[in-house]
């Protein structure tokens, strides 16, 4: 399977996750700069964790506008996966990949720390060859992270069973409504997340309860 990651202005956590896809996959990443307006032909679309453009306006708001998220689109519409993590999850909320949208934290503090997470959803290639209801660590970073959506929305996520991973053990670090740390799209190509499974890959992390996800996406896209 091959993959790509899109690197935006701000963007600090592109070498990480370049670093993890190369690392579990045993083969090289594509990388596209943001101005770009097509996609190499590849599997996987990542769009990674930072602070694009400042956080300027809304985080991931100016991301989401630039001129490579029209293919991004593109290849979601055409069912090819997509997965955004932090910054990257706030773009998909913003481009309308993905429903709800992430305010500022309830605490109106950036958190840097580990939380814990559960596999809610083992339907989608990301997530199939992981457990379902499997508790894992994971760190967090993020000023923006408190997952929102309307009465309606939220019950449609719940109904399609489009949570991914919930915080778990009362580890919630945002204020997440219903503790929702990832969503995907209704067809499921498309995920996003706000904790960073690429830091948690090999033993110099401390552990490797990250490379489960990114495990199951190469098995099964």
């Amino acid at each position: 399977m091959k993959s790509a990651v899109i690197l935006f202005p701000g963007s600090n956590r592109d070498r990480d996750m370049i670093k993890a896809l190369e690392m579990i996959s045993g083969k090289p990443v594509a990388t596209v700069w943001h101005t770009e307006t097509s996609l190499p032909d590849v599997d996987l679309i990542v769009l990674p964790g930072g602070f694009s453009y400042g956080d300027y306006l809304r985080s991931g708001a100016i991301a989401a506008r630039s001129p490579i998220m029209g293919a991004v689109k593109e290849a979601a519409a055409q069912g090819r996966h997509v997965m955004g993590v932090c910054n990257g999850f706030q773009m998909l909320t913003e481009a309308g990949l993905l429903p709800g949208a992430l305010m500022r934290n309830a605490s109106l503090h950036f958190v840097c720390k580990e939380v814990k997470l559960l596999t809610a959803n083992t339907n989608t290639a990301f997530t199939r060859s992981m457990e379902k209801g499997a508790v894992w660590r994971c760190p967090v970073a993020h000023h923006d992270g408190n997952y929102f959506a309307d009465a309606e929305t939220l019950k449609k996520i719940e109904d399609n069973g489009q949570v991914a991973f919930r915080y778990a053990e009362g580890t919630n670090p945002n204020g997440s409504i219903n503790d929702i740390a990832g969503v995907t799209n209704e067809a499921g190509n498309v995920l996003g997340m706000m904790p960073h499974p690429e830091n948690l890959v090999e033993d110099l992390h401390g552990g490797l309860q990250g490379r489960a996800l990114f495990e199951s996406a190469f098995a099964n896209i």
